[in-house]
This record gives C-alpha cells, structure tokens and sequence, in this order.
C-alpha cells in the first residue's frame, strides 16, 4: 500500500489521472467532455473505458463489479457479478463490457418504491454516472449509478440529484452572461457535509437492542457527568479514537475522500468529521461511502460508531451541517463577496435569489430533513429549531438594508484583532461573527445548512438546495433578459426582492421563546414534527416546482411522500416493539431481582428482630413497587397502542397516531424506566448505563 499521501490519495479511484494515462486520447476527451457537460456517451466508447476500469481493477486484485447505487432506503445498494466468463474450452476469461457498465439489471422489486411498482414487477435499471468516479472496494469495482424503474421514474436518490444540478447549471449560466461572463461554461453547486458521529465500545453496543435495532437509546436515566462542564470539546482525541481516526482518513483518502478535519464535539463520545468541497454529486457519494466506512472501520477498533440523529438523551445530537455553495467551471464561487460586497451586483443578485428561495420554499428545506431522528434532535442542545431562518450578519444585513432604503453603503474593512498580549501575531478579525443557532448561515462564501440530520444522505437536501435556487435564477433572467435598461432593471430586482423576503432574515438567539413569537408574527412556518411537514412535499405549488425545473414528476413525488410517511411509522414501530421487548427481558427481570434482594433483606432483619418501619430497605422497597405497578400500566397502554396501529391503512393517518400515541406512550413508558433504573442495584439493571456507553472509550 502507498505510504505517502501523494501516492496513498485516491489510489482506489478510477480517476481523472488513470483515465488519462489508460484510455486512448479520443476516448479520454470524450468522457472528460460527458463529465463537464453532460453530453451522452456513446457505447463505442464505454466498451473501451469498461475494458481499461477491468484491467485496472484486475491488477489490484478486484474480482467483481458492482453498480453501486443509492435506493430510498437511506442507505447504499450493491448487487455483485464476478468479471469470469466462459471460454468454452472449460476455463475462463475476465470480460467487462461497456453494456454491463453503463446498464445493470438488479432484482429490486423490494426496494421502496411509493406504489411507482408492484411487488411483482421486478425489473429496475441502474445506469452509470460517469460524472463519480468508480473505485475498489473489498475487491470489488463499485461503479456510482443511478437507479430507475422499467417505465423511467426515479427510485433513487441520485437521479434527481443530477436533475437539479442541470437545471441549476442552465440557470445560472443565464444570469452571469447578462453579467458578461462568456467565459463559464458549467456551474456547479458544491458542498463540504461535516458528519458527527459518536463512537462507544462495541461489547456494550452489543448489550443494548435499542442501539443494534434503533441507532438510539430508548431509555436511559441521565449520568451524574454529562456535557455541562464542556470538556469534550476541542479536547484532547483519546489515543484509541484517534487510532480509529487514522485508520478511518487512510481508508477514505485511499477513495479519495477529501477528509480534511477532525475533532470532539461537545457530548462525551462524540466527534466529527469535515471533508473539503466537492461537486455536490461527488459530495454525496463520498459521504454515502464516509458513513459506511465510519462503522467498519469502528468495528475493526472495537468500537460501534452511532449515526443516529439523538442516540442519547439530554446531550447533544448529531447532524450533517451541509455547506453550500456554486462554482463556475473558471473557479470562481459566485458566493463570494469580495472586498467590497455592496459594489458586486453579481454577488448581491445570487444572494438575494437565494433569500427569495429561502423565504418561499421554507416548508420544502424543513422537509428535506424530517424524519423520527431528526425530530429528536432539531430544537435541542445546540441543534438549529424546527423553524428556518437565515442569518446573514451585521456587514450584509447593512448592505441589504442600505440597499432597501436607497440609502449610501460604505463597506467595512477588516481591522486588526487586539488581544492585548504583544507577543501574539496579528491578524485582520472578519467583518461579520457567525450564528450558531442559525438553520441556514452566510459564513463568508457559503451558506451552511445546519438541520439535515447524521444519518441522512445528502442527495434529497441538496437536490431541494439545487431546485428552489435555480427557479429563482429563472425567474430573475426572465425579468432581466426583456429589461430595457439593464442595470436600473437590476437596482430594482435586488431591492423588492429584500423588500418582499427579509422576514426570513434573524440575527438573534433562533432558541429563545421570543424568537418563535416573533417568527409566528411574521408568518414563518414551524413545522416540529415529521408528520408536520411531508405533508407540504405534495402541495401543488411544489409539484408545480419540480415538475417545470425536471426534477421530479408528479408520481415519483407522490411516491416520495409515502416512502417517507411509511418510513416515519416503521421507524416507530420498531422502536415501540424494541422497547416492549427489552422492558418484558430485562428491565422487569430487574426490578423483581432488585425487589427479591430487598425482600431477603427485610427477611433477615425480621428474622434477628430488627426494626422494620423506618428502615432503608422498606422504603426503597414501597417506591419500586409503586413504580412497578406504574411499569405495569404504561406497557399495556404502549402496547395497545402499538396493536390499534395495525387497523390503520392510509399512510398520513398511521403516521400522526404513531406521533400522536405511540410515540407519546413510549415517552410515558420510559419516564418510568429511566426512575427505576435510579433506584435499582447496578449489578441487578439488565443494561448498561449512560454514563457507562458515554465513558466506555478509553
């Protein structure tokens, strides 16, 4: 294996440099042309890229092929065949042909699918997306595809993706040649997705079924240490985590996975991971793999990494802060404000495009990133509320008002930072501070959406991110394309757009009770639950905007939005039924232990004529039995609410009474667990504590 990181990075990568040194000239420019402008490639040509990627793969002991391919399950899907064929003299040959690498045929009846299929029309395609590099993994060439069904509707994650990124890109391009840019040809929209995570020890993650079945904690009584003293983070990385880390960056850097940063977070176990940017396809592969490559490296540590949104409660959650921006194929980021913001129109135009954006899709970027998970976490212990708002900072929230009024900007200069220690260098403090409450922050040539949560795939957010933006862009070249007067049409566009939509401007603390009101008052959505909000995605506004940008037909809306309503109520199921189970096998086995220990006692004392009215153990005794009666009660009540759930067909209606009864009575069920487990012996509780899984990482 490469030691050092020119030769280490992206050594298991089908990439730009193994094209160019493996494939004809022609060959090579003409699927560099297909990745830089979308130009169809023909088979002629994938038969000779199919025939080096083999060779290739072959040489580094790769024996299968695979169309990897991102279902709507959350996850990635893999279907392997092996590169032999017969040669019909009993032995065989390795072959690999442009058609089996631009079309697979998978068997994926089973996959979700909305009702687009029925289980018995088995047939689906993945198709190649040359514009995301293949690469090796486990001996197998894993080729990035998208995934279709027999008639064409998208039943993937990356299909529309890549859809948003054309419109985007048409888009854009319109805008920037009003500007008199006859330079770009593409623009992209690139992102960087900082991944939390939290690592415990793998014999203590085996112990606890609601983290092997759920990714969460179902219950579990606070420890006396949590994240109050704030130690964890940016603290020292404990020498087993960082070994993980190496371990991890190796294998990601081997795919060429630009893992960049690394450090703890705040809750006890958690940490993170920031890569640089990337074209948001190739972003959201590379995160796909990231998140997969995080449990397997884990469990190669001993350690079983969490990805879910809250594992634990009363700390922190974990999300995927998604930090977005366009590009132009030249290297300019259109997000950039250069040294004096208020006098760059371009830069102004594109910022208030997504403002408007912003303002009129909030239900759709609040939906991008519902699930049960993310339920838990947005709105708590750091996590960005439920209601979107973006922050802009003190400079541009000047300019735009500036602008708004018709009043003089002068823009600021960055002055130095006094500390008031000579010894330490100087250096110029940005214009602006940051938000860290803030749903959806401007932080200097980016904005970065804080609310997807760990365990999503980036491809629905950001493909949402892609759709709203570009129809803006449409809007705004319409209006500038016909104008007389260019630049006075362009004064005026910028200034009613920040007239119209600066009610989703907030600069103040998004988790105080003041800020709710105020975002009540000015008529800003506060979708809390799932449930809330999915129910927007098939609004006809919404279909009416996916359908004229391409993104999304109206059947393959339609089947998004019970994907997801089904997935909500699965999601909940499992967690009720994994709660009944583990109270009925471990917590009430428990509390009678515990219950049997102090009986004995009382026994002994009676037996030696000891006092028993005031004692310890008569006490303690009254309150876990009150408690067990309580337990008793609120498992039959959960119970039954998990069986009335089996009456209900329509996919809204089961996920509200999940929201509205199950989950409220598995919230009941477990206030009474977690007071058990405060009283019960340690050595007679069936499970381990908080404040063992928080702390098992040495």
């Amino acid at each position: 294996m490469p030691e050092h990181m020119p030769e280490l990075f992206g050594s298991e990568v089908f990439n730009d440099s193994v094209m160019r040194a493996r494939l004809p000239k022609d060959t090579y420019r003409a699927i560099r042309r297909t990745i830089r402008t979308g130009q169809h490639l023909d088979l002629d040509v994938a038969n000779v890229v199919a025939s080096a990627m083999k060779d290739w793969a072959i040489e580094r002991g790769a024996t299968h092929f695979t169309h990897w391919f991102q279902p709507m399950t959350g996850v990635t899907a893999e279907k392997h065949d092996s590169f032999i064929s017969p040669d019909g003299s009993g032995h065989v040959i390795m072959e690999f042909s442009g058609k089996e690498l631009v079309r697979g045929e998978p068997d994926a009846s089973s996959f979700p699918s909305g009702g687009l299929r029925a289980t018995f029309e088995a047939r689906g395609y993945t198709t190649w997306d040359p514009t995301s590099y293949a690469f090796l993994k486990d001996g197998t060439l894993c080729i990035p595809t998208a995934f279709c069904s027999y008639s064409g509707e998208a039943l993937d994650q990356k299909t529309p993706l890549l859809r948003s990124m054309e419109v985007l890109n048409a888009q854009a391009l319109r805008i920037l040649k009003l500007f008199g840019d006859t330079e770009t040809t593409h623009v992209n929209a690139t992102i960087g997705p900082e991944q939390e995570y939290f690592l415990i020890d793998k014999s203590l993650w085996l112990e606890r079924p609601d983290l092997r079945y759920c990714g969460r904690t179902l219950f579990g009584a606070r420890p006396p240490k949590g994240q109050e003293m704030d130690d964890h983070y940016f603290g020292a990385i404990k020498t087993r985590v960082a070994d993980f880390m190496k371990d991890l960056n190796r294998e990601l850097w081997k795919l060429g996975v630009m893992a960049k940063t690394e450090h703890n977070e705040v809750a006890p176990a958690q940490h993170e991971l920031a890569p640089l940017y990337d074209t948001v396809n190739i972003a959201a592969d590379h995160n796909q793999l990231t998140m997969e490559l995080l449990k397997r490296v884990a469990d190669r540590h001993g350690l079983a990494c969490l990805l879910h949104e809250k594992p634990f409660a009363g700390v922190n959650g974990s999300g995927k802060h998604n930090n977005w921006s366009i590009a132009t194929d030249t290297g300019v980021n259109l997000f950039e404000p250069g040294a004096t913001p208020s006098q760059n129109a371009r830069f102004l135009l594109f910022l208030v495009a997504v403002i408007r954006a912003v303002d009129e899709h909030q239900d759709l970027l609040r939906l991008s990133v519902a699930s049960a998970g993310n339920d838990l976490r947005l709105g708590a212990n750091e996590a960005p509320p439920a209601i979107v708002s973006i922050f802009l900072g003190d400079e541009l929230t000047e300019i735009l008002d500036a602008i708004e009024s018709g009043t003089l900007y002068h823009d600021r200069e960055k002055s130095p930072m006094e500390i008031g220690a000579t010894v330490l260098p100087h250096f110029l403090r940005d214009t602006t501070d940051r938000n860290r409450t803030s749903p959806f922050a401007f932080t200097g040539n980016k904005f970065e959406f804080r609310m997807p949560g760990s365990s999503f795939s980036v491809s629905f957010v950001n493909t949402v991110l892609n759709t709203i933006v570009a129809d803006t862009l449409r809007g705004f070249a319409e209006t500038l394309e016909s104008a007389e007067d260019f630049q006075s049409a362009l004064t005026s566009l910028i200034r009613e757009t920040i007239s119209a939509h600066k009610r989703i401007l907030s600069d103040g603390n998004n988790y105080s009770d003041d800020w709710v009101a105020e975002a009540h008052r000015r008529g800003l959505l506060n979708l809390k639950s799932t449930v809330d909000a999915l129910p927007y995605l098939i609004e006809e506004k919404n279909i009416s905007l996916f359908e004229r940008n391409g993104v999304l037909h109206r059947a393959e809306i339609l089947a998004r939005y019970e994907i997801l309503l089904e997935n909500y109520a699965k999601c909940l199921n499992i967690e009720a039924l994994t709660m009944i189970d583990m109270v009925k096998k471990g917590v009430i086995p428990s509390v009678l232990s515990w219950q049997n220990a102090l009986l004995d006692v009382l026994t002994k004392k009676k037996a030696v004529g000891l006092p028993l009215d005031a004692s310890l153990e008569t006490a303690m005794l009254e309150k876990v039995s009150a408690l067990s009666a309580s337990l008793a009660v609120r498992l039959s009540e959960l119970e039954n609410a998990v069986l009335s759930a089996k009456s209900l067909s329509n996919a809204l209606e089961t996920a509200r009474y999940f929201r509205n009864h199950v989950y409220s009575a598995m919230g009941e069920l477990r206030i009474t667990v977690d007071e058990l487990e405060t009283l019960v012996g340690r050595e007679y509780w069936a499970y381990p504590t908080y404040g063992e899984l928080l702390y098992s990482v040495n």
